[in-house]
């Protein structure tokens, strides 16, 4: 099969390579329709995430049909249609009951390399370092699933991919952003960063019905975006630090915004006001990345920080005088995607959401390394598609 391998930075290829097949009774092998690429595969492209081996496969954001299910898979069977989560879970541990799937305890083979720089191990992601498992990933044309009957949503509506293949990832972790910032109709809410997560982060913020709601980034496409499918108020971060705080405190009586969610990752690290990041030579960075500093200086006394962005190592510097001086709370962390698919398919098929319109480009698998770089390059491409 045609998968998309990683061999070092900004070096990803079109290889020929063996089919995945059933390993445990409890897999599942699914022939991929779509898959998207997102920030964190941006990140591995560009060198920063450790432990990665040439040949590895990407990609953990991925749709498909079910071809071929192991003896102990019930509720999956071949020909079902169905989402697959990025983070890997048991379904069976402690935090996996407790609906934390993405902390389960039972799917990273090498959790002892989390270990030593986490303290504990999360769940394993497709498509990611062998820190979390080095599973093979999904911008390939098949993929084996673990603990299918955990991890394949059933998409059993007549509803096109690119409507359905974000509850993979950028869906739930928008959703989830939001969720976990508390958001109430009083609240003044500011999106930093309109990337796909940070545009959808404001789609499900209005859902809460915040008295305010704003989003921040330098590109005019994705202010657009989030102006016309958000109904946010937008503010372009390209006009200087002083202007933008005087807008942020314009729009918020004079507070700032009450929840700020940072959504962008460690890669949108170009326009702010923090100090930048610098790589060691284990791949590590150090530094602040921007976003995240302005966004806890922007951020109302008594506030809430919501950090969707994904940061795969070590930043430094963090402004935590400012941050207990403002008495700021914080919420972080891999989404638990499990946990939010079925509603969020639920608010899709009666058209409360949509996800869709963030997808900009839909490619074919084979122009996968082209994707990347029209990817990196941000203007005009917010989300691409993969179609194997």
């Amino acid at each position: 099969m045609k998968a998309l391998c990683w061999y070092g930075k900004r070096d990803v290829r079109i290889e020929e390579v063996a089919e995945p097949t059933i390993i445990n009774p409890r897999d599942a092998i699914v022939a991929v329709s779509s898959a998207g690429i997102c920030g964190s595969d941006l990140q591995i492209w560009n060198g920063r995430t450790p432990s990665m081996r040439a040949g590895d496969i990407l990609g953990h954001e991925f749709m498909g049909e079910v071809v071929e299910i192991g003896p102990e898979v019930h509720k999956v069977q071949r020909g079902d249609r169905v989402v697959v989560p990025y983070p890997i879970s048991c379904g069976g541990c402690w935090h996996c009951k407790r609906e934390e799937w993405s902390l389960c305890d039972n799917t990273n083979p090498n959790a002892w390399m989390a270990e030593k720089l986490f303290g504990y191990s999360p769940a394993a992601i497709y498509g990611s370092s062998h820190v979390l498992g080095g599973y093979a990933g999904g911008q390939a044309q098949y993929v084996r699933v673990p603990f299918a009957d955990v991890g394949c949503l059933k998409i059993e509506r007549d509803l096109d991919d690119e409507q359905v293949l974000l509850l993979a990832d950028t869906l739930p972790t928008a959703y989830m952003a939001v969720e976990q910032a508390g958001i109430q109709p009083d609240d003044s809410v500011l999106v930093w960063g309109a990337g796909p997560i940070g545009q959808l982060a404001v789609s499900c913020a209005r859902l809460f019905e915040p008295r305010v709601l704003i989003a921040i980034d330098t590109v005019p496409l994705r202010l657009q975006m989030a102006r016309d499918y958000g109904g946010a108020q937008v503010i372009d971060e390209s006009l200087g630090r002083k202007a933008v705080r005087e807008v942020i405190e314009e729009l918020t009586g004079g507070r700032g915004p009450s929840v700020v969610i940072a959504a962008a990752s460690i890669e949108s690290n170009g326009h702010g006001v923090g100090p930048r990041l610098e790589e060691h030579e284990n791949g590590f960075e150090t530094g602040l990345p921007s976003t995240l500093w302005d966004a806890i200086r922007a951020c109302q006394k008594g506030g809430r920080v919501s950090i969707p962005g994904s940061y795969v190592s070590s930043v430094e510097k963090i402004p935590l005088g400012a941050a207990a001086s403002k008495s700021l709370s914080f919420k972080m962390g891999h989404a638990h995607v499990h946990r939010y698919m079925r509603p969020l398919l639920e608010r899709i098929e009666k058209g409360e959401l949509d996800s869709s319109f963030v997808v900009t480009h839909k490619m074919v698998l084979s122009d996968a390394p082209v994707a990347y770089e029209l990817f990196r390059q941000v203007d005009g491409c917010v989300k691409v598609l993969l179609e194997p």
